[in-house]
This record gives C-alpha cells, structure tokens and sequence, in this order.
C-alpha cells in the first residue's frame, strides 16, 4: 500500500466533497502538483492563460501546506516596506560567494529579477498579506551579501473557512497546538523563550490564542505557516475558477512530434487526456518517498522512510521527465532535517526548530561525542552527516543531551512547554532517557560511559568559557537567531548540571531538490541542453537553482513560487487562444 492511500478520507454513509470530476479536455497550461505549482496556475491564469492543476494524492497543498510556509525572495516590495536593507545588488552578491558553480548564474540571477514581481501577483491574486520575519538570518550571513537581519518573509494568518466546502479537500499541518491558535514561524521564536523574555513572547502568545479561539467563536479558523500560504493560493485558485482536481494521478506525457502536447491522467480508476496549448509544468515535489530512488542516489544506509514531506511526493514528475529524455542532476540533495524520532515506525519524526541551538544541551553520536554545531541551519547537518558517512565516520545515532533547567525554560517540539514533563510514552518508545549522572544516562543509552562523561566535561568547560573551539557553536548569527539572549556571553552555549535527559534524533527531511534540469525560464532541458518543447519544472521537481546550498528560511518556496511565475510569463509570452467549448472542467 502506497503511503498516500491511508490519507484517504474513509467515512461510510456519508457523501464527501471531492472536488471537480476529470474529464477530456485542452487548457492552455496544466500543472501536476497542488504545492508551490498553485503558484504557476495563478500567475498563468491572470495572464490570461487557461490553468489546471492535478493533485495525486486526496489533499490539496503539498509538501508546503506542511512546511514552515516561508519564503527566502530578496529585496521583495514585504522588505522594502518593513525598512530592510535589501538590494538585488547584495543579494546577487550574496548568491555567487555561496552558490558559486553549484548551479547555473542564469537561474538564480533571473529568480532574483523576478522575485518581486511574483509577489506583487500573490497579493493580486490572493487573500494573503505578509510580513517580514525580522531577525531570522540568512542561513550564512558572513559571506559578503548576506543578512544577518535575514530576508525571509511569511504569510499572516490566514482564515481556512474562505476554503468553504473545499477546507475538506486541503491538507493538515505538521504541528497541533495543544489549543486552537496560529503560530508563525517568527512567533515560535519566541515562544520557545516565553521563560526567558516573557514581555515579548506573552503578548504573542495571547495574540495568537485570541485569534485562535476567537476567530473559532465567529465562524473562522485561522492557520499559520505552511497552512497559510498553501490556502491562500487554494482559495486565490477558487475564486479564479481554476480547477484543482484531486486524486488525479499523471500517468504518463502525451509527446507528439518531440513535443509535450498532454498527459494523461488517472482520477479514481477513470482515465482522461488533457491536452495542453502551452505546456505541462511538473510541480509534484521530489521523490521523498521513494526509498529505493533515495537508496540509489543518495545513500544505501537510507533504509527507514523519515521524510516529512507530502505522502505523495514519490519521484513521478521527475520519472515522468526522464521518460521524455530530460537530464537529471543534483539527485543527492536534500533538504535535511534533523528531527525528534517517531514514536512507531512508519510515523512522522516530530519537528524540532529552536531545540538544537538553545543554551543547555549538546548531541552526541552513539560514542558519546559530539560531531557537529549543533545550531547550524538543517541542510548544512545532513550534508555532514552524509560526508562523515562517506570518510567511513558513520553516525548510527544521535542523542540531544539537555538538562532540567533546559527543560524548564524551552518549549519542545511544539508541544511540550516549559515546566511540563517528556510524554510517558517517549520513554516508553525509547526515544527519550533520564539520569541523575553522566554515566548513568549514558548507560540508559547504550553510549560508551567514559567517553560521554568526557564529552559532558569538556562541553561545559566550553560552556562556562562562552566559546566553543570545537564546532564554532554561536558563531554565526543564523546560530543566535535561535539562541537565548539572556545567556551570556553566548545565547547557543550553558553547562549542564543537575537532572539530564536524552531525546533521540533522526535525520529526516523536507523534501528532496534534486530533479530535471531546467533553464531559466523553468523549461525542461535534455542531456544536449535542448529545451523539451511544452514541458517546464519547477520546486522539488527542478533540480535546485542553489545547487548545494540552502541561502535561507524559505529558500525552497521561494523559488518554487518564483519560477511558478517565471514559467506562466514563458507560457504567455506566444498565447493562443482555446475554444470555450474545449474548457468545459467542472
């Protein structure tokens, strides 16, 4: 059984709404993917173009209806009118120290020039307003152009019920609060400090509770993050008329002549064509999912499926590309992202985003040592693992190490707050340990004694001296964003004493970037770097216009939205018209 097929609704006696029923039919761009390729379909659609969107599994949103919902677009009109110090000059800058020959200038140079334009569209054509997330650094702000004030940018919240009926169709976050409340990426900041600095989180944190369940008395049900910008383009969607069908699987691409002319595909075991006056765009995430692809590209040790990304996202675009000779590169890249472990296999692992940089605790490896700065941004983690993988220093587990007093002041995973205790069950799972000593927690987790204990000394010694000559932990502003401000002289680094716990970490992910070659317009290329005529790709399905790196919060979305642009304003530039008759889709 495919993951995606437990996600279906199962309700006996009761009629579900499920959307728009496939059928023949010509438009003049369809998009395969309901995460940042709603994106393609709104600015195609506003163009004048005629769109569709298919989505595999039963829910609309993707991958970004369970991600943070940021977007990383420099010198965009959200900075410019909060006061940052942006330029595309600095951005252009800032990309080529870390980029470098990772990936084609003429992708990301033309991500940049239309980053603001894009935006603007998603404001036209959307619900949403956003907000700059002052403060959120970009993920290596000590290269020449980079922001320690960060670019990065979210959605308000947003109230789901403009969905109406179609809320059933649209796909569920990551993390619940233990009460209705919308919390962005910017607020989880400092609610995590609530102990700390309560005057700044406590007015958030009754913001968003009165919002939350507030909005609940008066018929809205407000959502944040990855949940606000994936509604927020569903709804613009809606109120275009532009279809989204759901349980619409691409079969295959119709090729006529060398050129992308359609695909067919499977809704509910009925078969359709849909044929295509500008192209089909390829938006169906990466191959998250797809254990045997992961093992091939990436590493034989990738035996448990750990993504957090949609269920669906299982490599069929780009599958589907391959099949109409176009390159692949970059397929071992990954957006990593070190997790707590699942409770049972086969479950999600549990978000973690301030808890590896807070002052109070370190991870170790299964000798008891530290391998890492633990605070440095996720995709830069994974990639190290995956180097001392290959140096032959494999690391088979990892343990975050905290104390009580860490346990009495930080939020965790979302759900555990100050003062309250680890879940009964976490123990009961053996992902989480308790001691009173060094050595004894370190039996509890079958690490070497010695060498933990050696590992705990040495760290608090650091701890104490404010720096870490280790790993650097605290150097980088991006490592502070997360830290504690009121620890001195370094927010990232405090010895541990007292009563200590080990909480097991994975390495999961958001999602795989690499995928097909794409130009930088988001056309298709094949291995001769020829464009596939009618056929463009965009997010997890294009390979990353980064290359290795990650530039900052939100740079996946971003230029999954970005590129969704570029490619409506290709598809538009030699328009030809349909027959109304032709787009006959509800």
């Amino acid at each position: 059984m495919r993951l995606y097929d437990k996600y279906t609704f199962i309700m006996k006696n009761q009629e579900i709404y499920q959307g728009p029923v496939a059928q023949n039919c010509t438009v003049d761009l369809l998009v395969v993917g309901s995460g940042t390729g709603m994106a393609a379909a709104l600015a195609a659609h506003e163009k004048g173009l005629t769109a569709l969107v298919i989505e595999k599994t039963n829910l609309v949103g993707g991958s970004t209806a369970r991600s943070g919902g940021a977007f990383w677009i420099p010198a965009n009109p959200i900075l410019q009118k909060a006061g940052a110090d942006d330029t595309l000059q600095k951005a252009e800058v800032y990309l080529d120290a870390i980029v470098s020959e990772n990936a084609p200038k003429s992708r990301w140079n033309n991500f940049l020039k239309h980053g603001s334009a894009t935006v603007e569209m998603l404001e036209r054509t959307t619900p949403m307003k956003f907000f700059w997330a002052k403060g959120y650094a970009d993920y290596h702000p000590e290269n020449p152009g980079g922001a320690a004030l960060g670019r990065t940018c979210e959605c308000v919240p947003f109230n789901l019920s403009q969905l109406g009926k179609d809320l059933k169709r649209f796909r569920p976050g990551v993390l619940d609060a233990p009460i209705p409340m919308p919390v962005t990426g910017y607020d989880y900041k400092w609610m995590a400090l609530m102990t700390r600095l309560p005057f700044k989180a406590f007015p958030l944190i009754f913001k968003r509770m009165f919002q939350g369940v507030g909005g609940l008395l008066i018929g809205r049900k407000y959502a944040a993050g990855g949940q606000a910008l994936a509604a927020g383009m569903f709804a613009g969607l809606l109120k275009a008329n532009v279809p989204v069908w759901t349980n619409a699987k691409l079969v295959e691409l119709i090729i006529e002549d060398e050129k992308v002319t359609g695909a067919v595909i499977e809704q509910n075991q009925k078969t359709v064509r849909v044929h295509v006056n500008k192209g089909v765009v390829l938006a169906a995430g990466g191959f998250d999912h797809n254990m045997p692809m992961r093992q091939k590209y990436q590493s034989a040790s990738l035996t448990e499926n750990l993504s957090l990304g949609a269920e669906g996202n299982e490599g069929d675009g780009i599958l589907a590309g391959e099949k109409a000779d176009a390159e692949i590169k970059l397929m071992d890249q990954t957006w990593w992202f070190p997790a707590a472990a699942p409770l049972k296999k086969g479950e999600f692992p549990q978000v973690l985003l301030a808890e590896r940089s807070l002052p109070g605790g370190f991870m170790v490896n299964q000798n008891g040592q530290r391998f890492i700065n633990e605070a440095t941004d996720y995709m830069s983690f994974g990639q190290q693992l995956l180097k001392m993988e290959k140096e032959g220093k494999s690391i088979k587990e990892m343990w975050l190490i905290i104390d009580q007093r860490y346990k009495n002041r930080y939020l965790f995973a979302g759900t555990i707050f100050p003062m309250m205790p680890i879940p009964k069950e976490w123990f009961d799972a053996g992902i989480a340990f308790t001691a009173d000593t060094p050595e004894a927690l370190a039996k509890a987790m079958h690490v070497p004694q010695s060498a933990f204990a050696e590992t705990f000394n040495h760290f608090n010694q650091m701890a104490r001296a404010g720096k870490d000559t280790d790993f650097g932990r605290g150097n980088s502003a991006y490592d502070r964003y997360y830290g504690d401000p009121t620890v001195k002289p370094n927010p990232n680094l405090r010895a541990l004493e007292g009563k200590l716990y080990a909480i097991k970490i994975v390495l999961s992910d958001l999602g795989t970037c690499g995928g097909l070659v794409t130009d930088e317009n988001g056309r298709v290329m094949t291995a001769d770097n020829n464009p596939i005529e009618g056929l463009y790709a965009l997010g997890n399905n294009a390979s990353n216009a980064f290359g290795k790196v990650y530039p900052g919060a939100g740079g996946t979305i971003g230029q999954g939205l970005v590129f969704g642009y570029i490619i409506a304003e290709h598809a538009a530039s030699n328009h030809a018209e349909i027959r109304k008759e032709d787009y006959a889709l509800v």
